[in-house]
């Protein structure tokens, strides 16, 4: 399998804005966020498939996943924190976060066409770092 753009990053190849990072996952900041907090958290092991992860690794992520989603919680003051696994736009595992407030907000489509805001994105980084 070739190296996906999450294994560059966590390579530090791409640059990210890191929220938080142990030995086997990393979570950082979705650079076309549908809300302003939107993290992606994946395993440094580079699996496609969420579900075709060892048992390790998957709970390993799942941890971690757990972990982000409660302190976005409560640094955002967001009510809701939704988690999606959706695996098609990176062949790398991943779980998206999304916080919100309410279910409409979960329709956002951001532009992919612009360039990224890095400096909001290094405010929110700022913000969820551990």
């Amino acid at each position: 399998m070739q190296d996906s753009i999450f294994t560059k990053i966590i390579r530090g190849e791409i640059p990210s804005h890191k929220v938080y990072e142990d030995k086997n996952t990393l979570a950082f900041l979705d650079i076309y966020p549908v809300q302003p907090g939107h993290v992606l958290v994946i395993p440094k092991k580079q699996v496609e498939f969420v579900w075709d992860l060892e048992a390790k690794d998957y709970q390993a992520l799942m941890t971690t996943v757990k972990k982000v989603a409660l302190r976005m919680r409560s640094t955002l003051r967001k009510p809701y924190i939704h988690s999606r696994i959706v695996g098609t736009d990176v062949p790398h595992a991943h779980v998206q976060l999304i916080p919100f407030s309410t279910s409409t907000e979960l329709r956002n489509e951001p532009d992919m066409e612009v360039e990224p805001d890095h400096t909001s994105l290094g405010k929110m980084a700022e913000k969820l770092k551990f």
